[in-house]
């Protein structure tokens, strides 16, 4: 079967609007620790900590975001695609 995109699959429409969220909210190349996260899907997704947990790692698991010594950043292509 072949694919009609080109990259990665598109993200469910909550991820896309977290991913959106959460690069308007953090600063280029800056890190952010996962509960910093948690307050901003909180404000803006209205997710409670266990989906922010969901979408997360959703996030990291398709590339947009990575984890460093626990603190978490966007991928630069995240940030591009913004």
């Amino acid at each position: 079967m072949a694919s009609h995109s080109i990259g990665s699959p598109r993200l469910p429409p909550l991820a896309q609007d977290s991913l959106d969220a959460l690069s308007a909210e953090i600063p280029e190349h800056e890190g952010f620790s996962y509960d910093r996260a948690y307050t901003i899907l909180a404000e803006e997704e209205n997710l409670s900590q266990p989906g922010a947990d969901d979408t997360i790692e959703r996030l990291l698991l398709r590339g947009h975001l990575y984890e460093i010594d626990g603190e978490l950043r966007l991928t630069e292509w995240a940030q591009a695609n913004e």
